[in-house]
């Protein structure tokens, strides 16, 4: 078995979708970079209360700020983490990553070189007329972690509740993930 493969039904799936590190310039804070810590202990918290061990499986985006430090707690279990990105590697790095400065791009390729890559528009194809890429990954992402059945998703939200930047976000798979499983934890930007 490869370090990247599952060799058993995880008794875990775990989902993540969450706030990007905020950019330098971003008028009103949403996921600030001094709560960085906070945030990656509440996610080390939740994935500890569910249970989730070597062997199980997580389920998140690649880019910086949530996904990442969801990607990096998962790792440090010796869960199999699985990172979908909704736009050929380049791209999403420019538009995901980099433009948080610090040492972003270093712990993608990081997290990347012990995880699955799943590029939405290789696997899925092109982005049909009139659909978001960003929801298109959201689901893509929920129907690969639904897989092993509704009753394994453990949903972790790192939100502050509130509605996007745009569609595709964190409350979008909110909503949809709610369909799938009732096992959601909401990490609250404002409280951490």
């Amino acid at each position: 078995m490869s370090s990247l493969e599952i060799d058993r039904p995880p008794n875990n799936v775990a989902l993540f979708s969450g706030h990007m590190i905020d950019a330098p310039d971003r008028k009103v804070p949403r996921f600030p970079p001094h709560k960085e810590a906070a945030a990656a202990a509440a996610i080390a918290g939740v994935l500890s209360d569910i249970g989730a061990t070597r062997g199980d499986l997580a389920i998140c985006g690649g880019a910086c700020g949530g996904d990442l430090l969801f990607a990096e707690a998962c790792l440090a279990r010796g869960m199999v983490v699985e990172l979908y990105i909704p736009f050929a590697e380049k791209t999403f790095l420019a538009n995901s990553v980099d433009f948080a400065n610090a040492d972003w791009r270093e712990r993608f390729l990081a997290v990347k070189s012990r995880a699955m890559l799943h590029v939405m528009p290789e696997e899925l194809g092109p982005l049909p007329a009139g659909e978001n890429p960003y929801e298109r990954n959201n689901l893509w992402m929920l129907q690969s972690a639904a897989r092993f059945g509704g009753e394994k998703i453990a949903f972790l939200a790192l939100w502050n509740g509130e509605g996007g930047d745009g569609p595709g976000g964190t409350k979008h798979f909110m909503d949809e993930a709610r369909r799938k499983t009732e096992r959601i934890y909401w990490l609250d930007t404002r409280k951490l």
